[in-house]
């Protein structure tokens, strides 16, 4: 067909200007190029001359009504929430816009803004499997077992609906590409009921330091602690921590996970990442200076960032077919928001933190985890320009 259409075009100019006894002779040289009817080359001929040269060709299918400016707020909003996913984003998507309007620091137009409230999840989805994600390498285990074991009991099993206060704990190692000397670790803890997050860093992981370090997780916690499930490493199942938690008034429950077996803290190992490594990565950090740093990052914009404006959803049916299973999932909802929910929560407690959520914005907090971070990295380089 484009081929006729050539042909036609490059006989167009000379038909129109011919008599009526020249236009015969070219409509019989078409007909016996083209193989068509003389009424349908008249037909074809005529539309080659209406046919407006500018105008740009109207694109088969449906109109695009998410055009790249509502991709391009979407792209903000997903980098401000740390790369969310569709399934979490599109529930707070909202919040974010709200706050960023209301702190002046939204810089697209109302159509944009509509378009990006009305999109869905599956276009979102689309939309940000394209962009381009920073991807961090794998890490190093160094989980040891230790040999008191006997009076910790193993946790069998999922946690069945614990109040909030139950939580497990885990450290994270920040080593880079070698265990050799004294490193940092961050000690890592989320509660089971409401997802809340909190994090504490020290060097190595002494027992004294890392039973310091959840003296120092409790005292930000916005619930009283009531249990604490770790794995079987030594900085956890120890007499100083054993200790610690049978003299709290009330006593904290203490269990443990069985060895070997990482999915008894799925919870806490999914936390790792997207609280601590998201953010600080899998480099080596390994001064007193940059840890003090660390410890402002984790309790300041972090934890903020992290149980405010992270959602998060929860398994709520696991159904086994064949070899396969089918999960699921509650909907997104951050930690801030699960608490507000829980009925097991003081009021007073609820009206604190609702206080304190009026005065956040996700974007002012992004801003001062990455300064922190910037500054945490900045350390370790003037260290190892110093060791030279």
């Amino acid at each position: 067909m484009n081929t006729k259409k050539e042909v036609f075009r490059e006989h167009l100019a000379k038909y129109l200007k011919a008599s009526r006894e020249e236009k015969t002779e070219i409509l019989n040289h078409l007909e016996a190029i083209v193989a068509m009817h003389r009424k349908a080359l008249i037909r074809a001929l005529k539309r080659e001359q209406m046919r407006d040269r500018m105008k740009l060709k109207k694109k088969a299918g449906a109109p695009v009504i998410y055009t790249p400016d509502a991709t391009a707020a979407l792209k903000e909003i997903w980098e401000i929430s740390g790369e969310l996913c569709a399934e979490r984003l599109i529930s707070i998507i909202y919040d974010y816009v709200m706050i960023l309007e209301r702190d002046r620091m939204w810089r697209h137009g109302e159509e944009t803004t509509k378009k990006l409230l009305m999109m869905s999840e599956a276009t979102m989805k689309r939309r940000i499997a394209k962009f381009i994600r920073i991807k961090a390498g794998g890490g190093r285990s160094t989980t040891k077992p230790s040999d008191l074991k006997e009076l910790i009991p193993i946790r069998a099993g999922p946690w069945e609906n614990p109040e909030p206060g139950y939580g497990e704990i885990d450290t994270v190692v920040h080593c880079g590409p070698t265990l050799a000397g004294n490193m940092a670790y961050t000690v890592n803890f989320t509660d089971i009921a409401t997802g809340w997050g909190e994090s504490a860093a020290q060097i190595n992981k002494g027992q004294i330091r890392t039973k310091e370090s959840i003296e120092r997780i409790e005292k930000r916690l916005p619930f009283p602690l009531k249990g604490l499930d770790p794995d079987t490493g030594s900085e956890f199942i120890n007499w100083h921590l054993k200790g610690w938690c049978d003299a709290h008034a009330p006593p904290i429950e203490l269990s443990r996970s069985r060895p070997n077996h990482k999915n008894d803290n799925a919870h806490i190992e999914q936390k790792n990442y997207t609280g601590v490594r998201k953010f600080l990565g899998y480099s080596r950090i390994d001064t007193e200076e940059a840890v003090a740093v660390m410890n402002e990052l984790y309790g300041g914009p972090l934890r903020l960032y992290r149980n405010f404006f992270q959602p998060s959803m929860k398994c709520v049916e696991k159904i086994r077919i064949g070899s396969r299973y089918m999960r699921k999932y509650d909907e997104p909802q951050t930690p801030y928001q699960r608490l507000l929910t829980d009925e097991h929560i003081d009021q007073k407690i609820k009206d604190k933190l609702s206080k304190i959520y009026v005065t956040l914005n996700p974007k002012v907090l992004r801003n001062e985890i990455d300064r922190l971070v910037t500054k945490i990295f900045k350390i370790q380089r003037q260290r190892r320009h110093e060791s030279r």
